[in-house]
């Protein structure tokens, strides 16, 4: 979203609870330092250190059809996070996790200063052109927040800075921008800022020949907006106030009160995630819906979006996403495909199906993810064998593939602004490669480099190995791992292992480069994704595999995953350590409870794990819309199914492993009390005596805190606590 003018208009992702930008946010917690003689090590915490005694309260939490579930901790849960006696136990929670992690104080500083010492503190986005100027984002050294600014006709222009978060950001625990427009005629800037970490916005306008803000601001909005062809008004998408649900497009008109904006369109089903966009050519202006297994869209004339036609009437088990471009309609649509495959229609097709036709066939082998349309040909991602890959389309021409380096890496469509180009950008990682950002030549097939993420502390790639495996499931189903260690590694079942998984919402956690892991690699470790089911990376079939009534096998996947690992000699038994987020918070729950003896150390952040209730409550954030990943409880083969694995009602008295906790008490999409009532459960009856530490971000929300470094220091935290319990702390 940030940085990019063009950000709205393919309207595939929606917010769910997933990953955290997992591969920036959750899988940086893979850097350290220490001893490397193998064995466990306790916590040393000071003698006066206990931890806190939640209260138990009765209540039952009772389902339409009867059923009912004892919720000792449910007291804790506070719409409003004011309540006293809620803020005393999680600032009890944080006192406790300061005292228990004072002996490692010095590690923790350590390994702050190794992560931020591999960054270029002073770093630049690659530039890219769209329309007149040039535009990028870059950070200056030691500030917390980026720079928006571009350049008029070449990058020797000067620069004119169009948002300087840091400034913004003063006097403010947590601020974020979540994504910005420029106006048609390049003067005006549309902002989404967040101030407390719950992604409920306020779109401000700022105007860039003058500097001033407007006076315009209207509150309670996703960081979904579009201008208008005249560039007189803001089309933006308005959020429930309590369930956060993107219930209504409104249209404001520059100069005008948020309270007079028009309603354009209302969704009425609670299943389904709006967006709106300008297609490619910028002459529709889109209103896109989606649920888990649904989509819509409506387009009107961006000159006078008035009038807003549907391009196909939603139907259940058919989704689709149009964009627009030349004088035709291109339609990535799962309709007899489940796999997806491209279609076209020509322009004047709206609400017609039946002018559909085929532009790329289905494949079963192949999982189409994306495209981009361009003057002359289209660029397609997709997946396949659990990798992905670049196709491009010629009119009249064969397929073309983009070229890949290594056996594990992941390849992605980059910013390319103008469809007037025979150039296709494009970035390359893998888990030794950091972000490469290619330039490829289609008339001439030359491909040039335009950057590679520079890594500091005299990093060189060379030094490691990248493997992809395939780990037998108990149910003869492969799985997909990628694996990452240094040169010269031996498989003698001695190293320690970080396996790290998410498997919900069809998201794929492909194989991408973060600089951290290298601390662990040095160290004689190793660093493992498993491409588990509920995931995509392996086509439709295997997030269908992973969901619903399936669900269980993302978590059987994980455990088999682990038990490859160290029998091949990857890791020792002792000493693996399980990391995930949000929805692969889930997964450490259920890992925890189905096989707590495979696992040293288990890093859950802002964790869903109390599953049953939360589907029950449609007054929570994310519930209705995801009746079709998880099930709708309401329905008592769900609610068996589900109550059968969810972390919080499955914890027994028997032994667990150490355990690291982390939530942000404004998380919208995970709330703060699933993790709350976990840990004081857990607290309760797990019989063994390893730490268990909840560190609660009193000022952030899913994604943690704000601000780059100190996104560091809470993650040189948890490295400090995971590397100490695998003997490589000291």
């Amino acid at each position: 979203m940030n940085a990019n003018p063009l950000s709205t208009r393919t309207f595939h992702a929606r917010p769910a609870r997933p990953a955290l930008a997992l591969a920036s946010a959750l899988v940086v917690l893979l850097a350290g330092c220490g001893r490397q003689d193998g064995s466990p090590a306790e916590v040393a915490a000071p003698p006066a250190a206990t931890p806190p005694v939640a209260e138990t309260r009765p209540h039952d939490v009772v389902a339409p059809h009867g059923a009912t579930r004892a919720d000792e901790y449910y007291w804790l849960r506070d719409d409003s996070r004011q309540a006293p006696d809620m803020l005393a136990y999680l600032t009890a929670e944080n006192a406790y996790a300061d005292a228990m992690m004072a002996p490692l104080e010095t590690l923790k500083s350590s390994l702050y200063d190794e992560l931020i010492g591999r960054i270029k503190q002073d770093d630049s986005s690659v530039p890219y052109k769209y329309k007149d100027y040039w535009y990028y984002t870059r950070f200056e050294q030691g500030k917390e927040y980026p720079i928006h600014a571009r350049r008029k006709g070449e990058m020797s222009a000067p620069e004119e800075i169009m948002l300087d978060l840091n400034t913004l950001s003063e006097g403010k625990d947590f601020y974020q921008v979540g994504n910005w427009e420029i106006s048609p005629d390049q003067t005006l800037l549309a902002y989404a800022e967040d101030t407390v970490g719950r992604r409920q916005f306020t779109l401000r306008i700022k105007n860039l020949a003058t500097g001033e803000t407007l006076t315009d601001a209207v509150p309670g909005v996703s960081a979904s907006f579009a201008w208008s062809g005249d560039g007189k008004t803001l089309f933006y998408v308005e959020n429930d106030p309590v369930t956060l649900l993107t219930k209504r497009v409104k249209a404001h008109a520059l100069g005008s009160e948020a309270a007079s904006d028009r309603l354009v369109y209302e969704e009425t089903d609670d299943s389904f995630y709006m967006g709106v966009g300008l297609t490619r050519s910028e002459k529709y202006l889109c209103i896109a819906v989606s649920s888990t297994v649904s989509a819509e869209q409506r387009c009107a004339s961006a000159a006078d979006p008035v009038e807003f036609k549907v391009l196909a009437p939603r139907e259940r088990d058919v989704e689709y996403s149009a964009d627009h471009l030349g004088d035709r309609w291109v339609i990535r649509t799962n309709l007899d495909a489940r796999n997806f495959k491209l279609m076209q229609a020509p322009e004047g097709a709206l609400g017609d199906r039946t002018a559909w036709t085929d532009l790329l066939s289905h494949d079963e082998a192949v999982f189409i993810d994306e495209f981009e349309l361009f003057d002359g040909f289209i660029a397609v991602g997709e997946r396949s064998e659990g990798l992905t890959r670049i196709r491009l389309l010629r009119e009249g021409g064969a397929p073309e593939y983009v070229a890949a380096d290594e056996p594990a890496y992941a390849m992605d469509l980059a910013m390319n602004a103008e469809p007037g180009t025979d150039r296709l950008r494009y970035t390359y990682t893998s888990l030794t490669t950091p972000a490469s950002t290619y330039e490829l030549n289609l008339s001439t097939g030359e491909r040039s480099l335009l950057k590679e993420q520079p890594v500091l502390g005299g990093f060189d790639k060379s030094n490691y190995v990248t493997e992809r495996l395939w780990a037998p499931a108990r149910d003869g189903a492969r799985i997909p791992v990628s694996l990452v260690y240094r040169r010269g590694f031996e498989k003698n079942g001695q190293a320690a292992l970080l396996q790290y998984g998410y498997g919900s919402y069809g998201a794929s956690m492909d194989p991408r480069f973060n600089g951290n892991v290298v601390s662990l690699l040095d160290r004689g470790m190793v660093y493992a994704i498993a491409h588990i089911r509920g995931g995509q990376e392996m086509g439709r079939a295997w997030y269908e595999d992973g969901k619903l009534l399936k669900k269980v096998n993302t978590f059987t996947d994980f455990i088999d995953v682990t038990d490859f690992l160290v029998g091949q000699g990857y890791a020792a038994p002792d000493r693996v350590a399980a990391l995930g987020g949000s929805a692969g918070g889930l997964l450490m729950g259920a890992i925890a409870n189905m096989a707590p003896e495979k696992y040293s150390v288990i890093l859950s952040l802002v964790p869903f794990v109390d599953v049953v209730t939360t589907m029950l409550d449609a007054s929570i954030p994310l519930t209705t819309n995801e009746y079709d990943e998880w099930g709708n409880p309401e329905d008592p083969t769900y609610y068996d199914y589900m109550l059968s694995y969810s972390p919080y009602d499955q914890i027994a008295a028997k032994a667990y492993p150490a355990m690291f906790v982390g939530t942000g008490l404004w998380d919208s999409q995970v709330q703060y009390w699933e993790p709350a009532k976990y840990v004081a459960r857990l607290r309760a009856r797990k019989t063994d005596s390893n730490p268990l530490l909840f560190r609660v971000n009193m000022e952030a929300g899913h994604g943690g805190k704000s601000g780059r470094f100190q996104r560091y220091r809470e993650t040189a935290e948890q490295y400090a606590f995971m590397l100490d319990r695998l003997g490589l702390g000291g």
